[in-house]
């Protein structure tokens, strides 16, 4: 998903600090994805980056989602983080009834009822702690709170109960993967993730307007508007995929024209003759963010490759690929680690070599934002991992103001993960 969801993040999180806004849920990080918005504010003074966190800005709203991101891509390219500490600060981010806030800067206190978890943050964590391995009881915690929180319809929105959302329920869908779950099978109320994407897909028809994609989530009417980033999601979540798509997983080439079926795969199928079909005429998506239309959108835009890639269309990568080489350096270096992990994960999932995109080394880039104090003593710090009496619920501050959609989807920062590789469906 995409590092300019952070926008919502900021929004979701100023609500539940009392802070009234219109803007709706279902998104992650800390950085934007067209250079017009301005990057992400730098830690106070009094406020420094804790030790084993990746990036150097504030944390606040993209902590967990771009140190996930971050241990996903290390570990697709076959890299690991030194010393634990990465590992480790994430394991402290971590609830005692299993969910993972964005943020939250003193590991060793209780969560509460004020503590903003999310299910983004969540997924993108178990997919991280997946990738590395060694975590499995945290990791199955974690699930556990997702499948608590999972919604009537089969999916999930970006806090718990929340209305759900394609990138939301693709997020999750990616986690139970990377658990050796069934994400056919876990249902609600007789419904599927599936069922919940399946009723996000616009229907693919020749000529028509967003023919093929996925929504957001419905609008006050229920009508279902196309979303670019929507759909990337939604084309991996309906895939059975998480952020890491193996190359070698993925086809030649690409279907030019609908799926006549209703599979989960046949959505996928039409949601990438979608995205191909947007990509054709300058090789990258635009933003849909306000004020910002005619801007190019890079996180998008890699976001689009991975999915491609996952459904066979090869082919259709390539001229996006090739202007993120030409275009993403000054975009990547103001968003920071979940933007480099994002476009690592593009490279790897179309089968090119993130260490030489464009003459430069994107694994050696994301590194750099590495901690710049990586002790190993910091396994001293605990994680949450014991309620208390007094309501360790997890839940977000009333107040919360959540509109339904603005396309603005789950996460920010990036790809989506590289599953247990047990995938099976119902």
């Amino acid at each position: 998903m995409n590092v300019r969801r952070s926008a919502a993040v900021v929004a979701v999180l100023a609500a539940t600090a009392g802070v009234g806004t219109g803007l709706g849920t279902g998104f992650a990080p800390a950085a934007l994805a067209d250079d017009t918005t301005p990057a992400a504010p730098s830690a106070s003074p009094s406020q420094a980056i804790p030790t084993g966190l990746y990036g150097s800005t504030d944390p606040k709203f993209d902590g967990v989602w771009r140190q996930s991101l971050t241990l996903v891509a290390l570990d697709a390219v076959g890299e690991k983080p030194g010393a634990g500490a990465a590992v480790d600060w994430l394991l402290g981010q971590q609830c005692a009834n299993g969910a993972f806030p964005a943020y939250r800067p003193d590991p060793t206190a209780q969560c509460d009822a004020k503590t903003a978890v999310d299910t983004n943050s969540t997924a993108a964590a178990v997919q991280a702690l997946a990738a590395v391995g060694g975590h499995d009881a945290q990791a199955e915690r974690a699930v556990g709170w997702l499948k608590d929180n999972q919604n009537d319809d089969g999916g999930w929105g970006f806090t718990a109960g929340g209305p759900s959302d394609a990138n939301s329920t693709s997020v999750v869908i990616g986690a139970l993967a990377a658990v050796g779950e069934t994400p056919g099978g876990q249902k609600k109320a007789g419904h599927s993730p599936y069922d919940a994407l399946r009723a996000l897909a616009l229907p693919c028809a020749a000529g028509t307007e967003g023919s093929g994609a996925f929504a957001y989530q419905p609008d006050k009417k229920g009508g279902l508007a196309a979303n670019a980033d929507a759909t990337a999601a939604a084309v991996l979540g309906s895939l059975g995929e998480g952020f890491v798509v193996d190359a070698g997983k993925t086809g030649d080439g690409g279907a030019s024209a609908c799926a006549g079926g209703t599979s989960p795969e046949d959505a996928a199928r039409n949601g990438a003759v979608y995205l191909a079909g947007a990509l054709t005429s300058d090789g990258y998506l635009k933003s849909a963010l306000a004020g910002a239309e005619d801007q190019p959108d890079l996180g998008n835009t890699a976001d689009a490759v991975v999915a491609l890639a996952a459904a066979g269309d090869k082919d259709a990568t390539a001229k996006p690929l090739a202007w993120l080489e030409k275009n993403y350096g000054p975009w990547a270096a103001k968003s920071g680690p979940a933007a480099y992990a994002q476009l690592i994960l593009a490279a790897h999932a179309a089968g090119t070599d993130p260490r030489d995109f464009g003459g430069a080394d994107l694994v050696a880039q994301l590194t750099d934002t590495g901690p710049a104090r990586d002790v190993a003593d910091y396994r001293s710090v605990p994680s949450d991992d014991t309620a208390d009496d007094g309501g360790d619920d997890g839940g977000i501050a009333t107040g919360v103001v959540l509109g339904a959609g603005l396309g603005l989807a789950a996460l920010a920062g990036a790809g989506l993960t590289r599953l247990t590789r047990k995938r099976r469906r119902t």
